[in-house]
């Protein structure tokens, strides 16, 4: 079988900060590694509202390392993206040919000085990965104002979308074939039983997340402003068309449930509640000082009654955003920024993030707290475990003041002996604004 551990002994021919590898980076297990990064925010545009200065030069970026023939390649393509959506904003298909970007927010033209002034994103782009020293962007396809997260279905064939317009929220689904886009719907949650009756737009209503169930045959849409997740099943139609219809009602999890993931099986959907405080206007007010918690939900047998139920829960640490799951499903991962975007002279600024890590166990659907591990560096978000399992990829989307330049990929080790433990291994260096990472075969 051809080796799939692509990073070792090479260069990351991608920019000023290409530097090389550590040795430890070549048990990396991926056939395909992406990640996406931000060129127009800092992370103290959170709190101060401004952009990047425009004189630092960073742009919007898919990064790329595949193995192609037994061959290492690397490139790059300046693809528009935005760090205020769900880190799942960027997902490549199961064999690693092609890789899907979201546009929450548009890219900044010559006069553009602070987040107001970047237009509202509408695009899903499809970039070909054929030839990974040169990707292209294939296709684009409008899905609606502010899209938040994108799912690709488990053979590779459709790819689902949410989005938030003024009046309603939206799920789009298209098949992507031959590097085109097809027979594309939409779906307003409002058809499919999901209205919210509380003030602002959509009735209160936000959908920030969607997740395709192992099977193909469901989707799971987090509803963070209603601490709910709604599940719908996938019906084949005529012609290549779709029906979706509620599976079960909307489960109750905990405060904010930015992102989700179904486990390996299928049996549960995990949420990771960041907990923010929807009403406050100011970053103080809205990041909590309390731990955030992943929440679990057992889902109902397929074609039995749907009664879902929430099971259990955990918590984790500050401001968790990031949800990984191992290929085995029996660890679970969070990336928990903490304090670290605040400006350097807040009370509340910390150098450190941490990863929780946590152990499931599907059989009953517990889930335990092993511990948190500490890391320099600001405002992380995605993370992915490789395909063995062995190594989870945390992403740092710039350091601090004096530390490295750009963003990085914090690696982690999974040790199984005497553990489950994580023990870190270093940085990879990417680009600035690195907010999400993912993996193929």
């Amino acid at each position: 079988m051809q080796s799939r551990f692509l990073l070792g002994a090479v260069l990351l021919p991608l920019a000023a900060w290409a530097a090389p590898l550590p040795d430890w980076a070549g048990a990396i297990d991926a056939g395909t590694l992406a990640v996406i990064a931000d060129g127009d925010f800092v992370a103290q545009t959170y709190a101060d509202g401004r952009l990047a200065p425009a004189a630092a030069g960073w742009r919007d970026t898919l990064a790329i390392w595949a193995r192609r023939d037994g061959r290492l390649t690397a490139g790059r393509i300046e693809v528009s993206n935005s760090v205020t959506a769900a880190p799942e904003i960027l997902a490549l298909a199961p064999g690693g040919d092609t890789a899907f970007v979201l546009e929450r927010l548009g890219q900044r033209d010559a006069r553009a000085q602070t987040v107001r002034d970047l237009p509202a994103g509408h695009r899903l782009m499809a970039v070909d990965l054929a030839d990974p020293q040169a990707p292209r962007i294939a296709a684009t396809l409008d899905v609606g104002p502010l899209p938040e997260a994108l799912a690709v279905s488990p053979d590779g064939r459709r790819v689902a979308v949410v989005a938030n317009s003024p009046d309603d929220s939206l799920l789009s689904i298209a098949r992507y074939e031959r590097g085109a886009f097809h027979e594309t719907q939409r779906f307003t949650l409002r058809e499919l039983g999901v209205a919210g009756t509380g003030a602002g737009p959509r009735g209160g209503v936000t959908a920030t997340n969607v997740q395709w169930h192992p099977s193909g045959r469901y989707l799971a849409v987090n509803l963070n402003t209603l601490n709910r997740v709604a599940f719908f099943e996938v019906r084949e139609q005529p012609a290549g068309r779709l029906a979706l219809h509620p599976w079960g009602e909307p489960v109750e999890v905990g405060a904010d449930p930015f992102v989700g993931r179904f486990t390996p099986d299928g049996g549960y959907y995990l949420t990771a509640d960041w907990g923010r405080d929807f009403s406050a206007t100011t970053l103080d007010g809205r990041v909590p000082r309390r731990a955030s918690s992943v929440s679990v939900i057992r889902l109902a047998e397929p074609g039995g009654p749907a009664r879902h139920a929430r099971v259990g829960h955990a918590q984790t640490d500050e401001s968790s955003e990031g949800l990984a799951v191992s290929p085995d499903g029996t660890l679970v991962a969070t990336v928990n920024m903490r304090s670290t975007p605040f400006p350097p002279d807040s009370p509340r600024f910390v150098r450190e993030a941490t990863v929780s890590l946590l152990r499931f166990d599907a059989r009953t659907g517990s889930l335990a707290k092993v511990a948190d591990y500490a890391f320099e560096g600001v405002l992380p978000e995605g993370a992915s475990f490789d395909a063995s399992g062995r190594h989870l990829l945390v992403t740092v989307f710039q350091y601090h003041a004096g530390g490295p330049a750009g963003g990085g990929l914090e690696v982690f080790r999974v040790e199984r002996e005497d553990g489950p433990r994580l023990r870190h291994l270093g940085r990879l260096p990417m680009p600035h604004g690195t907010h999400h990472v993912a993996v193929a075969r």
